[in-house]
């Protein structure tokens, strides 16, 4: 999926003056995580009910 135009969020856990950090952006039906240090190696994608599970069970520390 292109996602050129999608609008990547710093992880909240991250520094805001600095670029160490995960993105992630959110369109229909997909997720997608790149590191912000190193964009053009790519992204993750994960369909968007898998990404929801998988940040429940961290918020749960249940990973």
């Amino acid at each position: 999926m292109d996602l050129t135009f999608a609008e990547w969020k710093k992880s909240s856990y991250s520094n805001p003056s600095s670029n160490n950090c995960v993105e992630v952006a959110v369109v229909p039906r997909l997720s997608a995580v790149r590191d912000s240090q190193h964009r053009e190696l790519g992204r993750l994608e994960f369909p968007v009910m898998e990404w929801a599970a998988f940040l429940s069970a961290a918020k749960r520390d249940a990973l």
